[in-house]
């Protein structure tokens, strides 16, 4: 399946620069994956799509301000970086702008000497592995020197940190947002759960693998980088519990259906307590076996975002919803308007 047949024509004025005011006044398009047919709706009205017993999936991961300007130690040359994964000792991989100026052993500085960084392994694909050295507490270092990751396709400066959290935002470890998740408020959580709709939490940290481009032209031969997740025993209770009762699961958000979908595949079609790394690619041709309704907002052509969408709900019906959207201009991307397949 080539990358091709995932594009579509988006006007560069439709990539939404700035969240809205109220996280609630998003627009909603409503697509009916088996029908494809489409309703315009505001985001509030979600709540007419959820029935007493089904179960909402958000994914409370927390953003951390994981990009970190410095110098090379040795000559003073300007070095961006993106942390993407932590690992043991103070040591993460990160994506380094630009790459070739960080070999194994290059020392650079964050802050003065607030925070220092030594290349300890080169990565393919511009990633490194860095060892921190710091006095205090690494995230309070990072809290002070760090920048929240936006997106390249957002030019304009974020006035409120917190408008690129969800509200439910609880487990710090993520370089982007889980956006769909940021149209929710506090008031509308609940009259959701008022509603008798039941709210469910996974964690998945996301990383280079959910925004990384597509640089193969078969989408078969795309590896998608792996990403931590943890679901409990709670969660995996009340979601086997939907099921069985025949009530509908919804994942708010790719992030969240690709851990339901981790955990399924791994349980045998049940969800289950379970942590670690999930690489798991959806693309047209996955059985879904987790999710039974998908929250997510519009996501850029030929991404791997695009093609989970297209998986769940045909890549006909996507493209076309996309093209209706293009068309009633909907706000697109992280701070844009969302969508619902059910």
């Amino acid at each position: 399946m080539n990358v091709s047949q995932f594009d579509y024509h988006l006007p560069e004025e439709l990539i939404a620069q700035t969240p809205l005011k109220n996280r609630e006044s998003s627009r909603l398009l409503v697509l009916n994956k088996q029908s494809g047919d489409i309703a315009h709706k505001h985001f509030p009205d979600l709540l007419t799509f959820l029935e007493k017993g089904d179960t909402l999936v958000l994914n409370n991961t927390k953003v951390i301000p994981a990009r970190l300007f410095g110098v090379k130690k040795e000559t003073g040359a300007k070095i961006e970086l993106l942390l993407l994964k932590e690992e043991e000792n103070h040591q993460w991989e990160v994506l380094v702008k630009p790459a070739k100026r960080v070999k194994e052993g290059t020392v650079l500085t964050f802050g003065g000497d607030l925070l220092t960084g030594k290349c300890v392994e080169e990565l393919p694909e511009g990633r490194r592995k860095i060892a921190f050295s710091f006095s205090g507490i690494f995230h309070e270092i990072l809290d002070k020197l760090g920048e929240m990751p936006l997106p390249p396709y957002i030019q304009e400066q974020l006035e409120e940190k917190d408008r690129y959290q969800t509200v439910y935002a609880e487990h710090r470890g993520s370089a982007a947002a889980p956006t769909a998740g940021l149209h929710f408020t506090e008031s509308l959580l609940s009259k959701v759960k008022e509603k008798g709709v039941n709210v469910a939490y996974i964690t998945l940290h996301v990383g280079l693998g959910t925004f990384r481009p597509v640089s193969v032209n078969s989408i078969e031969e795309h590896h998608m980088h792996a990403e931590y997740y943890e679901m409990t025993e709670d969660t995996a209770a009340l979601l086997n519990e939907t099921k069985e009762q025949g009530k509908k699961i919804i994942a708010v958000g790719t992030t969240s259906a690709r851990t339901l979908e981790t955990v399924a595949r791994d349980h045998h079609g049940r969800l289950a307590a379970s942590t670690g790394w999930t690489d798991i690619f959806i693309y047209p041709g996955f059985t879904f076996q987790a999710i039974d309704g998908l929250l997510t907002n519009f996501h850029l052509p030929k991404s791997t975002l695009v093609m989970l969408v297209s998986a769940f709900a045909g890549r006909d019906h996507i493209l076309n919803a996309y093209r209706e959207a293009v068309t009633a201009k909907y706000r697109f991307f992280s701070f844009g308007d969302a969508m619902l397949l059910i």
